[in-house]
């Protein structure tokens, strides 16, 4: 290799495909025949009305072969190795269960809801028909949340594991190259259910199993050390290690843990609504343009934060070019999320805008609920647009400045929302915690970001499930502090905020796991 260097193009200079290689040849003082290059990484500076492309890349002498990966996958067949029982395949569970098998452990993997292919009828059910099913749903199934509901693998764990290899793997699972380097990497949600199939076809490939439509009912725990779990087929099965990497929307199996006096702690969160743009007003204030932004640039996103009365009001989960979605987990509630298909080319852009949420001062009438007080706090504002929305999976919902001023929309703009919407007082129904943060944050906003503050945009209700409102705490080996033999892991748990940090605490959680086995 001759070395690694940075360099920028601006948007004009990379409508030209040779201008990189002359810029690198200008740089180095060399000709195109004696190097060649790989793009390490590559993000866009908008920050000016000149937009910049940013490189770093590795320059090669010519016929020197490039490495294509920094890390090999050695599983072994597992197929009559000590078993390592993992409940939940999301990503956690999807992690820890490959984990397992470089480790030479099978993975036994109990998931509630259906692989990607079933599920699919279950989402049209609930956009269509808004019909809810329990265990089949934008949460629950083979992938868990983010296999429907975008993909983006942005994450600020990078102390908690190796996110490189967590990239190597996606791609060894036939992802695209681009996600090792694109700042914030992006696989779609059109693209992760063929990614997640094949993860589980190499767990099965090794010997592991993946067992769908088997929900976990029970704990059997004699003298704090994890003895089986029940299926919901009555079944019991002997357990020795147990992965519990459920997801942040498993309610009964906190219900479950709290009823046993399993220690739970509650957990600080946020919760708010989805703010739906028109993508050209996004694009038109973060790269400076009018119309169509170039067609070299990606859909626009954002990242906003403000702090109103000693409450952080933030952006969550943008999602430019993407769809909002109906997330309920049951009847009788509302859920929005967002997501984005790989080419993100809808025409709106969507983000939630959600309050954090301190359990210990912000809720005290629900401190009668012990460790669950934040979750019954959830579901209350979860009924409370289900009822306002009209009783099905039609979202309540106002325009921006409407919801600002206080006042009932007469009217809402065109939607990605399939379900549809309603309009609704958000502004009144929303409790004055959340409410009038959102006011003032959105006024912020529309400060830092010049036409962000607009009619043409709605607000959706409500963003509830950022993150887990409980904690399943553990020790510094992982696991649980008071039943030997569970591995409390990924959001669930209360360790993680997404897909990666979610598929890093799973190859910890496996590593812990098999100590002593």
């Amino acid at each position: 290799m001759i070395r690694n260097i940075q360099l920028r193009l601006s948007l004009e200079e990379a409508e030209d495909e040779n201008m990189l290689e002359q810029k690198i040849a200008r740089h180095l003082g060399l000709t195109a025949s004696e190097f060649t290059f790989k793009v390490l990484r590559k993000s866009i500076d908008a920050r000016k009305p000149t937009i910049y492309f940013n490189y770093k890349l590795a320059v090669f002498t010519k016929g020197e072969t490039l490495d294509k990966t920094e890390y090999t996958f050695e599983y072994q067949d597992v197929s009559k190795a000590k078993p390592i029982h993992i409940i939940g395949f999301g990503p956690a569970g999807m992690w820890a269960a490959l984990r397992c098998l470089e480790l030479g452990y099978k993975p036994i993997v109990f998931e509630r809801g259906k692989n990607v292919q079933d599920r699919r009828r279950d989402l049209k059910a609930i956009n269509q028909d808004h019909i809810v099913g329990e265990n089949s749903n934008y949460c629950f199934g083979e992938g868990g949340a983010g296999t429907y509901s975008d993909g983006k693998l942005y994450t600020r764990s990078l102390k908690r594991g190796d996110v490189r290899r967590i990239f190597e793997s996606l791609v060894h699972h036939d992802a695209k190259e681009d996600i090792l380097i694109d700042a914030h990497p992006h696989i779609g949600t059109n693209k992760l259910p063929k990614i997640v199939q094949n993860m589980r076809e190499t767990i099965l490939k090794y010997g592991g199993e993946v067992h769908f439509n088997t929900r976990v009912t029970d704990f059997n725990i004699q003298d704090n050390r994890l003895k089986s779990i029940v299926l919901q087929n009555e079944s019991e099965i002997t357990v020795e290690r147990v992965i519990l990497a459920t997801g942040h929307s498993a309610r009964d199996i906190f219900e479950l843990l709290h009823k046993k006096k399993v220690a739970l702690d509650a957990k600080s969160f946020a919760m708010g609504v989805r703010v739906e743009h028109p993508q050209e007003i996004i694009d038109s204030i973060q790269y400076h343009c009018s119309g169509h932004r170039n067609e070299l640039l990606p859909a626009a996103s954002y990242s906003l934060v403000e702090q109103v009365k000693g409450r952080g009001v933030y952006s969550f989960c943008m999602c430019p070019g993407g769809f909002i979605v109906p997330a309920a987990t049951a009847p009788g509630e509302v859920v929005v999320n967002g997501m984005s298909p790989s080419k993100r080319n809808n025409l709106f852009a969507n983000s939630g805008i959600v309050v954090e949420i301190n359990v210990d001062e912000d809720i005290p009438k629900y401190e009668h609920f012990g460790a669950l007080k934040g979750l019954e706090y959830q579901k209350d504002l979860e009924r409370l647009a289900f009822t306002s929305g009209g009783r099905s999976q039609t979202a309540p919902a106002q325009r921006l400045t409407d919801f600002v001023e206080g006042r009932l929309s007469a009217d809402l703009n065109p939607t990605s929302y399939q379900p549809g919407l309603k309009s609704a007082p958000l502004h009144s129904l929303l409790p004055k915690l959340i409410g009038s943060r959102l006011r003032t944050g959105f006024k912020a906003f529309g400060e830092k970001m010049h036409g962000y503050y607009t009619a043409e945009a709605n607000i959706v209700g409500v963003e509830s499930r950022t993150s887990s409102p409980i904690t399943i705490p553990r020790t510094k080996t992982l696991e649980h502090v008071q039943i030997k033999g569970l591995f409390p892991c990924g959001e669930g748990g209360g360790f993680a905020g997404g897909i990666v940090s979610a598929a890093m605490d799973g190859e910890r959680c496996a590593e812990a796991a098999v100590v002593g086995l």
